[in-house]
């Protein structure tokens, strides 16, 4: 109960952030009003609505910031973004966390 409130507080005097990266070719970000497009892959753009209480910011169309006041809202929101596309072990392509390590898997090795 005690870091719930302290999470309010901290909520509504500086906020919470999450930041993701979007690595591979042709994989990108726009947004638009509060409708954040992604392009990941796939045959056609995902349309992503933010949620009540919830700003985002695209720099450079590959880097999302994800900012609001409710922590948990903030953390979920990250989530269902990066469940768009998440990260392949063996390219590292998709949607990561910032300052999030990878492992990736060795190919097959064919003789």
């Amino acid at each position: 109960m005690r870091n719930e409130i302290y999470n309010m507080v901290q909520g509504v005097t500086e906020g919470f952030e999450r930041i993701l990266e979007i690595s591979g070719v042709g994989y990108k970000a726009n947004l638009s009003g509060r409708t954040i497009s992604f392009n990941l892959g796939y045959t056609h753009a995902i349309e992503f609505p933010l949620p009540d209480g919830i700003d985002a910011k695209v720099d450079k169309q590959t880097t999302v910031t994800i900012k609001g006041r409710d922590k948990a809202l903030v953390g979920q929101t990250a989530a269902n973004i990066r469940a768009l596309k998440k990260p392949d072990v063996y390219k590292a392509k998709g949607i990561k966390y910032a300052g999030e390590t990878l492992i990736r898997k060795e190919g097959k090795t064919g003789k």
